[in-house]
């Protein structure tokens, strides 16, 4: 029961907002010595040195530079306004102009915290000034920023890939239609509450739509247009062949810079700080890559993986009592902790299970992918959350963007269900 009472013991550790990396690391070092001693950890060096050599997650730093370098060229600012001219005197075009933005952007950066901050600071108050609800207004704009995290390029799908094993191309090819039905059931939603509710949803007048007056039609496609291109130079180098995931995240940085230009925002200062953002954040992805080898090394030696296998197929049910059971945990552990610890930590107890029941693995990392993606919007630790109350007004409440997230956390529930009951539907031949 050692392993067990390690798992507990580093999940109550995360509660404490102590750095991730260090928690993992710390707990497998005095579990460890405890269980066998310090030689236990004599070939540490050499899985370190495997996580620094893998291809594969070198697209990770790639593809956050472009998010960065995009972030910085004012794109969501300019998507904002061209939506904003198109859809604006439309009732409930606002919300649906942020969802079409947050669509875009998930494609093209995927930055979460940047889109929603974007968002907050140029539609919220839009918004809020000709009275839409303040929790469905809060509630799209969550929603819509964390849309990064199931359509590619996908930080998630390339952490998952990595380590369950999976072309990370077959993952993305497997989450453009599940993203796509999430995207067209939150504009649904929109529209349908815009119809039932006017006065929660209305149209703007035309001169007050964002953007009106100062984009014309072709700078609104100069808005628009540019972004698509990177997506299609991205996505369709993986889907035809012409490049691994790992070039094409070469492929978008360089095409961030170059929008960066078309845009008129290049500046060295630009590409300088995106660079230290980059070097930052996949220091802290990779220091926690680290410290979950660590502590996966110790878990699995303790025994800790026998006990979890043996409860997982153990289950009534069988393949169906495990996916429900899986899904549910990896539910519950998002409302408290990041989807890179789960990633790291959880997902590689749970696809060896998946394997022996024979689950098609593509499928599986899907439905965690779309279950990760509502980590980012349940309170009360939602990054997501955090961020819009950070830009929002104040007359904005952390309750009306708690309770504004639940439809869009159940919708996305809807589309993990509908995932897990129709596969055939959303292309996996089971």
């Amino acid at each position: 029961m050692i392993g067990i009472i390690m798992f507990i013991v580093a999940l109550l550790l995360l509660l404490t907002g102590f750095p991730v990396a260090f928690i993992f690391g710390g707990v497998a070092l005095v579990f460890g010595i405890f269980a066998e001693g310090i030689d236990l950890f004599a070939f540490m060096p050499y899985r370190i040195m495997s996580i620094m050599e893998n291809s594969v997650m070198m697209a990770v730093p790639m593809f956050i530079f472009m998010g960065n370098v995009l972030q910085k060229t004012r794109l969501a600012e300019q998507l904002l306004e061209a939506m904003g001219e198109l859809f604006g005197n439309i009732r409930g075009g606002v919300a649906v102009s942020t969802i079409l933005v947050g669509t875009l952007l998930a494609a093209s950066t995927g930055v979460v915290g940047a889109s929603v901050v974007a968002m907050g600071v140029i539609s919220l108050p839009v918004m809020l000034k000709y009275n839409y609800d303040k929790k469905l207004a809060t509630g799209v704009i969550c929603a819509s920023g964390t849309l990064g995290q199931i359509i590619p390029p996908s930080i998630i799908l390339i952490i998952l890939g990595d380590v369950m094993g999976v072309p990370v191309g077959d993952l993305f090819k497997a989450a453009l239609m599940p993203g796509a039905m999430l995207v067209g059931l939150f504009i649904l939603y929109v529209l349908v509450y815009a119809f039932l509710k006017p006065g929660a949803r209305p149209a703007l007048p035309k001169s007050e739509a964002p953007g009106h007056g100062r984009l014309p039609c072709l700078k609104a496609l100069k808005a628009i247009v540019p972004p698509l291109m990177l997506i299609v130079a991205v996505l369709g180098s993986i889907f035809y062949g012409i490049a691994t995931p790992t070039e094409s995240s070469a492929i978008g940085g360089v095409g961030a810079i170059l929008l960066s230009i078309i845009y008129g925002q290049f500046s060295w200062k630009i590409i300088w700080e995106a660079t230290s953002d980059t070097v930052k954040v996949t220091a802290m992805v990779f220091a926690i890559f680290v410290g979950a080898t660590a502590f996966s090394m110790v878990f699995s030696y303790t025994g800790g993986e026998e006990i979890i296998e043996d409860l997982m197929l153990s289950l009534p049910g069988e393949k169906w009592g495990f996916l429900i059971i899986s899904m549910l945990v990896i539910l519950v552990l998002g409302f408290f902790i990041d989807f890179v610890e789960i990633s790291f930590i959880v997902v590689p107890l749970l696809y060896p299970i998946a394997e022996i029941l024979g689950i098609d693995l593509t499928w599986f990392a899907i439905l965690i992918a779309m279950n990760l993606q509502t980590s980012f919007l349940t309170p009360p630790f939602g990054f997501s959350l955090f961020y819009l109350k950070g830009v929002a007004p104040p007359e904005v409440k952390t309750m009306d963007i708690y309770k504004g997230v639940i439809p869009f956390i159940l919708l996305q529930m809807l589309v993990l269900g509908s995932i897990l009951i129709f596969p055939e539907f959303y292309g996996f031949s089971l």
